[in-house]
Formats: structure tokens, C-alpha cells, sequence
């Protein structure tokens, strides 16, 4: 059993943990995931490492209500327990050598991005961090992005932070001022990184992503992650999570992860009526 030392909601459907997990905390690097099990009945959900103390012996981990384990999770606080956290599993995003990064982040996927602008930051690389939301009421980890950040471009779509536009919009401008990046590295919705990757093969930039479909297992075994990269098969879990954005392809990924969006509202609307919640 893992203890839930801390629990902080970031806003209405994003909350941030802390894990009782010094194994993992031991291991872990920006880039990695961990899969959880609520409790013995629960089924297993790869969530990425945001955050680690190796001192402490901690892994945080943060994550949007968007399905039923995911409420199921929210539902518990601190000093509460969850039956399983097992990691650090995937490949750590390779940061090494690189002088100037662009950290492209869009909603929850920014929970991914801060940990390698943390990284690169730390590694005395310049980073330039392009984060977006839909609204203000979205936002999650700015001062954390601040922080690691040489450059903070915040974005929403509809202006009421940041600047009014998409986060490719900012890229483009950073990009066509005359901004050198020996890296793009992009992460949030599937859709949102196909435009980045579309963008930066324009200006001939490599575009590293994350992938993080469906996983079971995490060892490569049920093949439930995988995807095309360069006309071949990959499995995220364990040739990723960090592809070539430009070899990626991101209309198969989006239709594999629309095939379990009926199965996923029914399991969330049972979960809901066990909760007695209307």
C-alpha cells in the first residue's frame, strides 16, 4: 500500500498527490511514468512522474477526473492509501547537450512538460516555455513554469490569460523572430502536438513528443500502447514515451484513442451512481 502524503487541487478537474513511494522516488526522471491501482478491484493507468524527492521519497503525480479511476482517485486525501504504484517505467526524456529548448505544454500535459523544463533548466539549458490553457480557470503550474523558465509565453483561447491565441501561434512568432532551437519538445492533446510537429517540420526544428495512450501492463507485453513511428510499430511503454514528432503518426493515435470513449462513460457513469453522486 503507497500512502497519499499530500493532495492539492490545481483547479476543478486537475489535482496534484504526493506519493509515499521511495523506491520509485529513487529511480525516477523527468520523462517517466508510474502505473496505480486505486485498490484491488481497480484496473491499472499510466500516469507521468511531475515531480520527485528523492530525500523525502516521494513521486508526485498529477491528473485530470476524466474517467472512472480517475474519480475513483480524486475521491481520496491525504493519509489515505492506493494498492499499487509501480514505476518508474518508460524511457527519462533525453536532455542531455541541449543548449536551447522550446517546452511547448497545452492543458494537463503541461503536469508532463514541467518536469522536463525542470530538467533542462537545471542542466543550465535556456528554456523558453510556451504553455496554453482554453481559460484562466484551467491554469495549473505557472508559478513552476516561471520558475525553470528563461522565456514564459502564456496562452488561452479565449485571452483571459496570456495572450488570446493558440500555443502554435506563439512557436510561430518566437520562431520567425529569429529564436534558434536546438529542440521543440511538445506535449498535451494528441491534436495539439500533430500542429506543432506540422509547424516545426516547416522550419526544419526537431520535435520530440509524448505519447501516452492506452496502457495495461507497461512492459510491452499486451501491446495496448502502440503506435506507428516511421512506418513502424512502437509501443510507448517501452520504446517511449518520447518519440520523433515528425515520424509520429498522429491520426492513427487519435482514432485508437477514441475506440475506448464509449466503454470509459459507461464505467465513469457507474462509478458515479456507486458514489451516489446525480
Amino acid at each position: 500500500m503507497y500512502e497519499i502524503v499530500s493532495k492539492t487541487v490545481l483547479n476543478p478537474t486537475v489535482i496534484r498527490m504526493d506519493i509515499k513511494a521511495p523506491w520509485v522516488a529513487r529511480k525516477a526522471e523527468a520523462g517517466q511514468f508510474i502505473i496505480l491501482r486505486v485498490d484491488e478491484e481497480g484496473e491499472r493507468i499510466p500516469l507521468t512522474v511531475a515531480d520527485y524527492d528523492r530525500e523525502a521519497g516521494t513521486v508526485t503525480i498529477i491528473f485530470q477526473k476524466v474517467g472512472a479511476t480517475t474519480d475513483k482517485l480524486a475521491e481520496k486525501e491525504a493519509g489515505e492509501f492506493i494498492a499499487d504504484f509501480a514505476g518508474p517505467l518508460g524511457r527519462p526524456t533525453e536532455t542531455e547537450g541541449l543548449k536551447k529548448v522550446a517546452v511547448v505544454g497545452g492543458g494537463v500535459g503541461c503536469a508532463i512538460a514541467y518536469p522536463v523544463a525542470k530538467k533542462l533548466h537545471e542542466q543550465g539549458c535556456e528554456v523558453h516555455s510556451v504553455v496554453g490553457f482554453r481559460s484562466k480557470d484551467l491554469v495549473i503550474l505557472e508559478d513552476d513554469f516561471r520558475r525553470v523558465s528563461d522565456r514564459f509565453v502564456p496562452m488561452s483561447d479565449d485571452g483571459s490569460w496570456g495572450e488570446k491565441g493558440l500555443v502554435t501561434n506563439a512557436l510561430r512568432a518566437l520562431i520567425e523572430s529569429g529564436e534558434q532551437y536546438d529542440e521543440v519538445i511538445a506535449i498535451g492533446p494528441v491534436i495539439m502536438m500533430k500542429f506543432v510537429c506540422q509547424l516545426t517540420k516547416e522550419f526544419g526544428v526537431k520535435t520530440v513528443v509524448s505519447m501516452n495512450p492506452i496502457m495495461i501492463d507497461g512492459t510491452g507485453m499486451c501491446g495496448g500502447c502502440r503506435l506507428t513511428v516511421g512506418g513502424k510499430m512502437k509501443f510507448a511503454c517501452v520504446d517511449g514515451p518520447d518519440f520523433d514528432g515528425h515520424e509520429v503518426d498522429f491520426d492513427e493515435a487519435m482514432k485508437r484513442g477514441a475506440m475506448y470513449k464509449p466503454f470509459e462513460k459507461h464505467a465513469r457513469e457507474c462509478n458515479l451512481l456507486k458514489m451516489g453522486v446525480n
